[in-house]
């Protein structure tokens, strides 16, 4: 029988070009699979980040300030890398978790659920100094999030360089790394570093606009970034030194319209090496963004095979979303081009939107890690946000995989294709 390592890092080796370019970044960085297939210990992706206990405080009226408000409050486990760790194993994938929480109520809640999912606590680090991080979200009628207020000082003070250098093994053969912006630089650093030296690609989640800065300290390390809007700008800013861009007022814009608006702050970060930019617009989808000249953007060199959960997810949405629908799509020649594609969303049911963007990523890495190519990867990634905000919890119970098959046909085949100008 086939190993994971062969299934899970070949699903990384082809991803946006074509054999015939052996000189590219993009070639060099996902270019890895036959090195590892000589590996004998399983590989799996690593998540380095957040565990946090979320408290979700929801008003049934609307609320009066200086003074308490009838509602319902719900203990749901979260933290950025958590939920994206936790929806990629619900996906088929087995993420490699590396974490802090303390030996208190919170940490208890959540280190249990992680046990019982079978997944390694190992990189989980647990001392009786550790205050669980916490974040208490306060959201409006409607699920959307009016205000929070965060304790996490403890990601960034026990999620250290000491110890995460340890599991360098684990990163060093890993598919691909995800980190969320929680980790303090230095944390950042190491990390994104191991993973640079043995071409392992790095995904950044940037958490928050005021966290998102942080990117400027290891841009050169970074693969792939999923911002939001108002994260865009503020790492922009943070790449560029200067305060040249500003969010954008959300008016109804139509999508080529807010690209044109948002394209200088995505040309920012694609010029200062990020090779992708996955830019989250809520309600109204996806961009996806690259400087090369891409065509059915594979990841894998060879894929091979998958088993399980995985194998089912890869057969189910190759045969309705085939990767050939976009391989015309290139864009013309020259380093100074953007070619954008737009994913819209799904409508839903609201429940919550807090784990919507975890679970866009989740089942974005999920679907790489199971052999997909990136479009086809980044549907499936919308129709688990849309099952997310259709639950109680950040990340679902379960996944249908015919329903969110079904969802990722759906906004795979209203994908559209975006060619811009040069930049300069």
């Amino acid at each position: 029988m086939e190993s994971s390592v062969n299934r899970r890092l070949n699903a990384v080796s082809r991803h946006f070009l074509q054999p015939s370019e052996p000189n590219s970044l993009l070639h060099q960085v996902f270019l890895r699979g036959g090195q590892l297939q000589k590996q004998e210990e399983e590989a799996e992706p690593v998540i380095v980040g957040g565990m946090v206990l979320d408290i979700h405080a929801t008003p049934s009226v609307p609320a009066n300030p200086r003074t308490t408000t009838p509602g319902k409050v719900h203990y749901v486990l979260g933290g950025v890398a958590r939920n994206v760790a936790e929806c990629m194993s619900k996906l088929g994938a087995k993420p490699y978790m590396i974490s802090a929480v303390g030996l208190d109520m919170p940490g208890n809640l959540l280190l249990e659920h992680w046990k019982s999912t079978g997944l390694s606590t190992e990189g989980i680090r647990r001392q009786q100094d550790i205050n669980t991080a916490v974040v208490c979200n306060i959201l409006d009628a409607n699920g959307e999030l009016a205000a929070a207020v965060a304790s996490v000082e403890a990601i960034e003070k026990f999620l250290t360089p000491e110890w995460i250098h340890p599991f360098k093994c684990n990163i060093s053969s890993a598919p691909v790394l995800m980190v969320d912006a929680n980790l303090n630089p230095p944390a950042l650093e190491v990390s994104c570093r191991m993973a640079a030296e043995s071409n392992v690609p790095v995904w950044f989640e940037p958490v928050s606009v005021t966290k998102s800065r942080r990117i400027a300290s290891v841009v050169k390390y970074i693969t792939v970034a999923s911002p939001n809007e108002d994260e865009l700008v503020a790492m922009a800013n943070a790449l560029s030194g200067e305060n040249t861009f500003h969010p954008i007022s959300r008016e109804k814009y139509s999508m080529e319209t807010l690209f044109q608006k948002l394209k200088p702050a995505i040309w920012v970060l694609l010029e200062k090496g990020v090779k992708i930019v996955v830019v989250t617009l809520g309600p109204d989808g996806v961009f996806l963004c690259s400087k090369e000249r891409l065509k059915s953007m594979r990841i894998g060199l060879e894929r091979t095979k998958t088993y399980g959960f995985s194998r089912t997810l890869y057969d189910i949405v190759t045969s309705s979303c085939p990767s050939s629908s976009y391989s015309g799509a290139t864009q013309p020649e020259g380093g100074s081009q953007i070619f954008a594609m737009h994913f819209p969303a799904l409508p839903a049911s609201v429940v919550r939107l807090t784990g919507a963007g975890d679970c866009l990523v989740g089942g974005t890495l999920a679907s790489i890690c199971a052999g997909l190519d990136f479009m086809q990867s980044v549907a499936v990634g919308i129709a688990a946000a849309k099952a997310a905000v259709e639950a109680e919890t950040n990340v679902p119970s379960e996944f249908s995989l015919t329903t969110l098959a079904d969802d990722a046909k759906t906004v795979y085949v209203a994908a559209k294709v975006l060619f811009h100008q040069s930049m300069l």
